[in-house]
């Protein structure tokens, strides 16, 4: 880990001022590079407050380290702290013959996109953006449910780190006492040759701790932490969805999602093939289509779109 990696380190786990000389003799390093370092973690958005005589003492933020979070899942990390987009990342990675399992991760998006085109709203500190590449190489039809697997990772992940419950809507948003809180997209490349798909890239975005959410997004968009300083950090958050994603079986990833659903038993609407639909959600299949019992009569399954709420 870099310098000022292993001073936050030493910060957050003592939560209470160390000494400049202290942390320089500990990482044998001069007073210079300690003061750099601070510095360096201050420009990153994290509050240390500075007193003579006692040190430093960290106050509030955190910071991504990815040398833990691969310590943690074993997947190598490429990490920038800003990037236009975690999925545009890991598509030039994937062009470049970079490995695969690998977590493209950055500090901030200034470009980043949702499903269907639309902004997704990213902070330049407090969340997390990042996107795994992974190399599946099955036919369509085997192609695991990746964003229901995902999803469910990261509810469970939140409730086991923290205790919050969230919920799921149908098919990529994570709610969060009633506002998003997580947005995942999922792209997939196929093989025309072979008919498998030969590249998954998994994107996802968390609200971890925003203090800037624009009002105009304010009553939709919300944060896991807000006004509450974070009882954990985002390195945490990161190593234990992904921990989650690959060692729980899918069929049980499944059943958090159904769970975890908001639609499941009210009603929705949504639009097929520009004809517009209403009735009740009755149920998720294992291949994540949303089964709905039709206002008009009968019944129909949906795998993708949108649909939204009747009542919220």
């Amino acid at each position: 880990m870099k310098t000022y990696e292993k001073i936050f380190e030493a910060l957050y786990e003592k939560k209470d001022f160390i000494t400049g000389e202290s942390l320089a003799q500990s990482l044998q390093v001069s007073r210079t590079a300690i003061w750099k370092a601070i510095k360096t973690l201050e420009e990153q958005g994290i509050t240390i407050e500075t007193s003579k005589g006692k040190g430093y003492r960290w106050v509030s933020g955190d910071l991504l380290i990815p040398d833990k979070i691969t310590s943690q899942t074993g997947l190598p990390v490429t990490f920038v702290q800003s990037s236009a987009s975690t999925q545009l990342d890991a598509k030039q990675g994937m062009d470049s013959g970079n490995s695969s399992p690998r977590l493209y991760l950055a500090g901030n998006q200034t470009a980043a996109r949702g499903r269907m085109g639309r902004q997704f709203f990213a902070e330049k500190n407090g969340g997390i953006y990042m996107s795994l590449h992974i190399k599946p190489n099955v036919a369509f039809d085997q192609l695991p449910t990746y964003t229901l697997m995902v999803a469910s990772a990261t509810v469970r992940a939140i409730h086991r780190l923290t205790g919050k419950d969230c919920d799921i809507k149908w098919v990529n948003d994570i709610y969060f006492e009633g506002k998003k809180i997580v947005g995942i997209l999922t792209e997939a490349v196929s093989s025309i040759e072979t008919g498998t798909i030969t590249d998954v890239i998994i994107g996802v975005g968390i609200n971890f701790h925003l203090k800037g959410i624009p009002n105009d997004l304010k009553q939709k968009a919300g944060s896991l932490f807000s006004d509450d300083l974070p009882t954990i950090t985002r390195n945490d958050l990161i190593s234990e969805i992904w921990h989650i994603f690959s060692t729980i079986p899918e069929h049980d990833l499944y059943k958090v999602y159904r769970d975890k659903s908001l639609v499941l038993d009210r009603h929705v609407t949504f639009t097929q093939n520009g004809q517009d639909y209403s009735g009740i959600a009755q149920d998720i299949t294992p291949n994540g289509g949303l089964l709905v019992e039709l206002d008009s009569g009968g019944m129909m399954e949906i795998s993708s779109g949108e649909v939204s709420l009747t009542s919220w």
